[in-house]
Parts: C-alpha cells; sequence; structure tokens
C-alpha cells in the first residue's frame, strides 16, 4: 500500500510538473519581493502547528523565449558563469539537448543550483532557467536569507523576465496526531484558507489540490485555479506523519 501510494503521488507530481514545462500552463509570478514570499508563508503557518520544518525548496523557472538560437543561450550562460565564477559549472550535451549546471559553494544552511536547457530543435530555440535554492533546516538564519539584498539581486542577475516560482516545505510530527488525516487535512485547509478541489485518499496517506487566497500563483486550465497541494503520510499508530505543502504544487518527494 504504501509503495502504491509512492507511485501514485509520483505520477501526480510528474503530471503536474509536465504541465508546467510545456511553458504555457502556469501563471507567472509577478512581484516576488513586493509582498510576504510564499515560502515564508507556509513555514510560519506551519510552525504555528508545531510542525517540526525538516526540508523546503524555492524552485524558479523562466522560458527563455526572447533567445532565437542555441548559440544566444550559450552565451547567456557563459554571462551567467562570469557573474557566478565561485559556482562549480559542468556541461552536458546529448544528442536531444544542451545543458549546464552551475552549484553553489557548500553552505551550511542550504543549496543553491542553476540550469539552463536548450533543445537541438530547429529555431527559434527551446530553452529554459531554472533556479533552485533548498535546505534542510528552517531558522531565523534561513528566514533571513530571503529577506537580504544578495537574494534579491541574484533572482535579477539570472532571470530576465519574471520567472514562474514554486514554493515548498516538508515537516513531520511525532504521535501527537490523534485525529484521521481527513481531519488533519481540514484542519491545514482552514489554516491556510484553501478550498479542497480534489483529494486522493488511503489509509496512511492522503493528498489534497486546493484553492488558497494566500497565493497568487497558479496552474491555468486546472479547475478552479489549484495552486495549493497538501500531502500526509502516516508511518502508523505511535509513529510519525510526514506533512509536505506547496504552491501551486509539491516539488519534494516523501
Amino acid at each position: 500500500m504504501k509503495r502504491k501510494s509512492q507511485i501514485l503521488l509520483s505520477v501526480v507530481t510528474i503530471i503536474s510538473l509536465i504541465l508546467v514545462v510545456i511553458g504555457n500552463q502556469t501563471t507567472e509570478a509577478y512581484g516576488i519581493f513586493d509582498k510576504e514570499m510564499d515560502l515564508m508563508k507556509i513555514g510560519s503557518i506551519l510552525e504555528a502547528e508545531n510542525i517540526l520544518l525538516d526540508e523546503w525548496t524555492f524552485y524558479a523557472r523562466e522560458h527563455l523565449d526572447s533567445m532565437k538560437s542555441e548559440q544566444e543561450v550559450k552565451d547567456y550562460a557563459k554571462e551567467l558563469q562570469a557573474k557566478f565564477p565561485d559556482w562549480e559549472w559542468s556541461v552536458n550535451n546529448t544528442s536531444q539537448k544542451w545543458e549546464v549546471t552551475a552549484v553553489s559553494p557548500t553552505s551550511k544552511h542550504h543549496k543553491e543550483m542553476l540550469q539552463i536547457m536548450a533543445t537541438h530543435t530547429k529555431q527559434p530555440v527551446n530553452a529554459y532557467i531554472v533556479y533552485s535554492i533548498s535546505g534542510k533546516e528552517w531558522n531565523s538564519a534561513t528566514k533571513a536569507l530571503f529577506t537580504t539584498s544578495q537574494f534579491k539581486s541574484r533572482l535579477t542577475d539570472i532571470f530576465r523576465g519574471k520567472p514562474t516560482v514554486f514554493s515548498c516545505m516538508k515537516g513531520t510530527v511525532g504521535d501527537k496526531i490523534d485525529e484521521a488525516l481527513p481531519a488533519t487535512a481540514n484542519h491545514l485547509l482552514s489554516k491556510f484558507k484553501a478550498k479542497e478541489i480534489e483529494a486522493l485518499k488511503e489509509e496512511t496517506f492522503m493528498s489534497v489540490s486546493a484553492n488558497s487566497p494566500l497565493f497568487t500563483g497558479s496552474i491555468e486550465n486546472q479547475r478552479d485555479n489549484m495552486n495549493l497541494q497538501i500531502g500526509i503520510r502516516s508511518e502508523g499508530l505511535g509513529a510519525k506523519t510526514t506533512i509536505v505543502v506547496g504552491t501551486p504544487i509539491i516539488t519534494i518527494e516523501y
């Protein structure tokens, strides 16, 4: 049953990500710094519920539709390499695509990664740039990271336009959850002021797609503008319960 739940969750996540990669299925994240970041909102709500946060990720992507050739994409990668010379850069060139990956120097609190991908197609080239930052600890130092001018300038250095943003957090609770998973899910939905759209329910696993006014991004062409996913997995009576929250979709495996 547990294996089945993992497979179903993977299928749901993969399908959602495919919709993203197609290029026109998500709304853009305008004004990332105009208000409180989605990741901070999720963290605040989960912390208030005494959920121990042990993994988080901020993921941003942009379709480089202004670039007409693969050479333009490669030149863009060289510009970024000059801006981040201390990062570790590597290139992977296959029959299907050209890809460059850069990883930030080791940090105690987080890891950053940058990817630029271009498919070997006729002009105009189909290219994307992806930036992600993730960590295992959510504390005052991590929260402060997202308010620094360095992080804000990081995004303006990387992206030419306005990227689509995904935020996700995973946490655990001990044996203090006495209620059934649907009740736990409904409680979390209320905290996010969210309306359930659809759900996958099993005895020890539950995944809910919903819409919340707290988040402006959404997956277009989805019923009721889905912009929130909550996943809950119980390890059994007296064992821990894992909770994952993502907007507009879950991007962390569990």
